[in-house]
């Protein structure tokens, strides 16, 4: 079974950074898009930041100025580094591969980050 392997998560104060590593299998082909989505108890799960096969990047509002998203292709990982970390970021991440085609995308199992003082 294929999987997206994450790492990174945890515990930070309000005002701290964390980094989001994502490993992405070779063995996915086809792949339109990496990105981060969010879930927070009893919400929605969300778009945190993309990054397209062009390069593009884009980010939610909430999350604009504080998180980028980056990626080594020869790594085959995407990475969020998460500054300025406020108590409304805490959720679960999920890495996720989207693809061309119609295809399935792909989901990691997510990480817990948590913002608290």
């Amino acid at each position: 079974q294929v999987q997206l392997v994450e790492s990174g998560g945890g515990l930070v104060q309000p005002g701290g950074s964390l980094r989001l590593s994502c490993v992405v299998p070779r063995i996915i082909f086809s792949i339109n898009a990496m990105g981060w989505y969010r879930q927070a108890p009893g919400k929605q799960r969300e778009l945190v930041a993309r990054i397209f096969d062009s390069g593009i990047t884009n980010y939610a509002d909430s999350v604009k100025g504080r998180f980028t998203i980056t990626r080594d292709l020869a790594k085959n990982t995407v990475y969020l580094q998460m500054n300025s970390l406020k108590p409304e970021d805490t959720a679960v991440y999920y890495c996720n591969v989207a693809r061309y085609y119609g295809l399935d995308d792909y989901w990691g199992q997510g990480t817990q980050v948590t913002v608290s003082s």
